[in-house]
């Protein structure tokens, strides 16, 4: 399996393109989409299939992103 930081590598984000949302290579796949799919019960191979410009380290990069960007502490007031 890939190192996680080369992994990231493959999500850009670039102004003007998809609204400048992250998105998988440089493409107009954005990361929420390959979100969506998993979450509605697509899986890799299924994915893979039905986008072919999309490799296995995509949907992986996509998931690392993810539980990054939910990494952080929330704050509640007592």
């Amino acid at each position: 399996m890939n190192d996680k930081a080369d992994l990231l590598k493959r999500i850009t984000v670039e102004p003007g393109k998809c609204g400048g949302r992250p998105c998988v290579r440089g493409t107009r796949m954005r990361v929420v989409d390959v979100l969506q799919l998993l979450s509605s019960g697509a899986d890799h191979a299924e994915i893979l299939r039905d986008y072919p410009s999309l490799e296995q380290e995509d949907i992986l990069a996509c998931l690392e992103y993810a539980a990054r960007q939910t990494d952080h502490t929330v704050l509640q007031s007592a």
